[in-house]
This record gives C-alpha cells, sequence and structure tokens, in this order.
C-alpha cells in the first residue's frame, strides 16, 4: 500500500470509499438516519475541486485494490471553531475493508507531516463520534463537542453531534 497525492480522475474512487465508510463504519455513533444524511452529502460533494486545489493537501491511499483511503488538509482555520487553529484535517476515511489496518493512521501521518512541512503549528479538526478513540490516539485533544448539521445547509436537515478537536505540532 502507498500514499500519495490524489488525481482528480479518482474523484468516483475517493466518493465511494467516503460512501461506503459512513454507511458501514458511522453506524458506531450515529442512528440509521444521521447516517443516511451523511452519506447522501457525499453525492453533492466536488472531490476534484479539493483534489486540484492549491489551499489544500488531498491524499489516497491505494493498494492492488485501488484507492482504499483518502484524507484532507485545508490551510485555514475555520471561523465555527472555538480553538485558535492553523490549519484544519477535513478528512480521514477508510474503506471498510481495510478499517483497522493502520490504513488511516498512514494517511493521518501523512497529513500532519505536510502541516509541519509548510510551518503549521497547530491542527483542528471536527471527528464524527466513532473517529475520537482513533484521534486521540494520535494525539489530538476534545475542545467541545457540538452540533453539526448532516443534510442540509438551511437549517431543517439530519442533526448530530460531533467533535472538535485540535493538535500542537
Amino acid at each position: 500500500m502507498q500514499i500519495r497525492d490524489a488525481m482528480p480522475e479518482e474523484s468516483d474512487a475517493v466518493r465511494r470509499v467516503h460512501v461506503e465508510s459512513i454507511i458501514e463504519l458511522g453506524r458506531d455513533g450515529y442512528s440509521p438516519e444521521q447516517v443516511e444524511a451523511w452519506a447522501q452529502r457525499c453525492e453533492s460533494a466536488d472531490y476534484s475541486a479539493a483534489i486540484g486545489s492549491e489551499t489544500q493537501e488531498f491524499v489516497v491511499a491505494e493498494d492492488d485494490r485501488g484507492v482504499v483511503g483518502f484524507g484532507s488538509l485545508k490551510y485555514e482555520s475555520p471561523e465555527e471553531y472555538e480553538a485558535t487553529v492553523d490549519a484544519e484535517i477535513t478528512a480521514v476515511y477508510v474503506h471498510p475493508a481495510v478499517a483497522r489496518e493502520g490504513v488511516g493512521s498512514k494517511l493521518y501521518s501523512k497529513l500532519e507531516c505536510r502541516a509541519r512541512e509548510q510551518g503549521v503549528q497547530t491542527l483542528g479538526l471536527s471527528a464524527s463520534k466513532n473517529a475520537v478513540p482513533f484521534y486521540e490516539a494520535h494525539g489530538c485533544e476534545r475542545v467541545r463537542e457540538f452540533v453539526h448539521e448532516f443534510s442540509s445547509d438551511d437549517g431543517t436537515g439530519v442533526k448530530g453531534a460531533v467533535v472538535e478537536m485540535k493538535k500542537t505540532l
């Protein structure tokens, strides 16, 4: 398996991993309604724009089956965060077939390494409830729990708790 920069033509493979990860692994922290709403957001996500962005790192994990995970990092601080951070890990997802095999850890490590290379001193992220132990194992600390909108941007959709976390590099 290798961790490398994603290519725009891998958008569909990234989407597949994202949806399957949410559907299978998201059940550990959320109701079926929340998981469905979360996964549906992937249908409208513009992965190719994120992959080609100059203000974002986007990496994939690839093995003989193809893309089995992805991770992304933005070099900006989200306004909604309580903590002050220099950059945000926006995703670390793995296909359920490779869950708990170290793929996510390799993706996270690559993103953290890239952040350090760019002079980032503090990373932030919003972790799903099922991913909090993963991020804690990588040295991230809980900041607060808050309500996240899974299905719509107008405030009428399915909501669920997520955890803001940070790590000083």
